[in-house]
């Protein structure tokens, strides 16, 4: 039976992550709590925001964007992997991806301020 409301390919590689980097389930302090936002009386009734703390490394993380409790723990649970991945010094796709878009941007700039497009302007505006 499925631990989380989402499609068993990527419940198997949460679990497997969450694995290699050895983070056990009991390691994880896991608490319910209220959110705010869009959907009336029934969201401030119901707790569908998910509170996780690692206890070992002490990362806390609250996420409370979907309007499920089921795909709300399943994020805040690939939040925390993310965040200990980050913590120990291992570059995950998602940050690989982030550090290739600055240094795309960084290019760009660099292209601008060696004598492109802005220095012709500044020389139109000047004169």
């Amino acid at each position: 039976m499925p631990k989380f409301p989402v499609t068993e390919k990527k419940e198997k590689e949460l679990l497997l992550e969450m694995e290699t980097l050895g983070i056990k389930e009991s390691d994880i302090e896991e608490h319910f709590i209220r959110c705010s936002g869009h959907g009336g009386q029934k969201i401030n009734k119901t707790s569908t925001g998910v509170y996780l703390k690692h206890i070992p490394t002490g990362i806390e993380i609250k996420y409370t964007k979907e309007r499920s409790q089921g795909l709300n723990r399943f994020f805040a649970r690939r939040l925390l992997v993310e965040k200990i991945k980050e913590k120990t010094g291992i570059i995950s796709k998602k940050l690989q991806e982030i550090q290739k878009i600055r240094k795309k941007k960084s290019k760009k700039k660099s292209k601008y301020k060696k004598g492109g497009i802005s220095s012709s302007l500044s020389d139109i505006i000047l004169e």
